[in-house]
């Protein structure tokens, strides 16, 4: 199924050219028609281009008329523009049908994106670290993707950890899925681009953070009253969690969420496969979802989007299931 992909970089500066230049002809052995941004090798500083430049890359992206609009790859600027960005086009163009996919800081667009015009995004890929992995990509995320692309995504479902094999929870129906990046969405809190959401089921990925750090991110969330008011709040995958030797004592990510579950009534969830990891999933930020278990295993489910926004419903069950 042949579709258009606009690739733009809106955050920071593509570092491993020959990761994108793999990710560009991947997507191309696919069988879509990509397009490349203009500035999307731009450098300035760390970005991919100065402010400017980039905000304008946004707008072609958002004004491409593609299916999908790709990030080469995250790292950092997308909060620093949030108060220039298109949200009128973005979201226009989401109705109209472009599909815009990215994560990281990608985060700081999508929320801000949701809360300011209620359009739904993406949390996937990127070009580079995803489509360009030096192995070849995942091919749960490939498929995860290839149903975006398709129509055919109704959902996805993974195994929680053995260490929450007696977890339980009530299903969870049409709430509102989103959340992203913890340490963006975190940066977000007290501004107008953090959405307002009652009863949702928000879930969080991050890499290369202490679990202390973590901890104090999730205890902010929390004493805002932003995690009391969800459903559901799901871990996705913390990568990198450096502890420090002979010094934390066994402090560690499965004590943070320990601690939260003590700590708060909504079920906490682990193991969504989605974060700073080949496996991931594709995940609808503002969309309507519900959940359920069945012993360890999870179940997320969207149900087809049209651009519309109307919900229709084939009855074929298409999961890719992450074990």
């Amino acid at each position: 199924m042949t579709k258009h992909i606009y690739i733009y970089s809106p955050s920071s500066a593509i570092r491993d050219k020959a990761a994108f230049r793999r990710g560009v002809k991947r997507l191309k052995a696919l069988g879509h028609e990509v397009e490349i941004d203009e500035a999307a090798l731009s450098v300035h500083q760390r970005f991919a281009g100065d402010d400017v430049t980039r905000l304008a890359a946004i707008s072609r992206a958002a004004a491409s008329g593609a299916d999908v609009a790709l990030i080469s790859r995250g790292g950092y600027g997308l909060t620093r523009i949030l108060d220039s960005l298109p949200y009128k086009a973005l979201a226009k163009a989401v109705e109209k049908g472009t599909e815009f996919v990215g994560c990281s800081d990608f985060t700081a667009l999508q929320n801000a994106l949701f809360a300011k015009t209620g359009a739904t995004t993406w949390s996937g890929p990127a070009v580079g670290e995803d489509f360009g992995a030096e192995g070849g990509p995942d091919d749960i995320m490939e498929a995860c993707f290839d149903d975006l692309v398709s129509g055919q995504g109704e959902g996805t479902g993974w195994r929680m950890p053995a260490r929450d094999v007696d977890l339980k929870f009530k299903p969870v129906q049409d709430a509102v899925l989103w959340g992203g990046n913890l340490c963006v969405l975190a940066s977000l809190l007290g501004t107008p681009y953090f959405p307002v959401v009652e009863k949702g089921v928000l879930f969080i990925e991050d890499t290369n953070e202490h679990p202390y750090r973590v901890e104090r991110m999730l205890d902010q969330l929390k004493m805002a009253g932003v995690l009391a008011r969800q459903r559901a709040v799901v871990f996705g995958q913390f990568t990198g969690t450096r502890k420090v030797p002979g010094y934390d004592r066994g402090f560690g990510m499965n004590t943070v969420i320990d601690r939260l579950r003590a700590s708060l009534k909504v079920p906490v969830l682990s193991g969504l496969p989605f974060g700073h990891v080949p496996t991931k999933v594709l995940l609808p930020v503002g969309a309507k979802v519900s959940m359920a278990a069945e012993g360890r295993d999870v179940f997320l489910v969207w149900g087809h989007r049209h651009p519309s926004g109307n919900e229709d419903h084939h009855g074929h069950d298409h999961h890719h299931h992450a074990h």
